[in-house]
């Protein structure tokens, strides 16, 4: 039992050493950027079309596509590169906010409130 106590300590103590789930600043503004962008995107196409469903893969393949593009453009700069992270959190960021507003949006019944008087 002593064994194991002295390698679990070893274990946690280490895991403040190793950063292998770090999530950066930059990639929390990725994540940011793709939610407004598709929370944007799916207001103004669902307000055009009423349609729940072309609003929904619009808005994901625009936060998507702006992921792709942003990196795309810092493959070709100078001392950087092409960073799928980032691309992945603008994307999970559009699919956050995509699926959100998906589920809140045009759920209304329109239903016919009578009043009833009170006596």
């Amino acid at each position: 039992m002593k064994p194991l106590m002295v390698l679990l300590l070893i274990f946690f103590a280490s895991t403040k050493i190793c950063n292998a789930q770090f999530i950066s600043g930059d990639d929390k503004l990725h994540f940011g950027t793709g939610a407004l962008i598709s929370a944007t995107t799916y207001a103004m196409v669902y307000s055009i079309t009423k349609n729940k469903k072309k609003a929904f893969w619009y808005s994901l393949g625009t936060s998507t596509l702006a992921g792709f593009a942003k990196e795309a453009y810092d493959g070709t700069q100078e001392n950087n590169k092409f960073d799928t992270g980032e691309m992945i959190a603008t994307s999970l960021g559009g699919l956050t906010a995509t699926v959100t507003i998906n589920l809140f949006v045009g759920n209304r019944r329109n239903k016919r409130v009578s009043f009833v008087p009170i006596e």
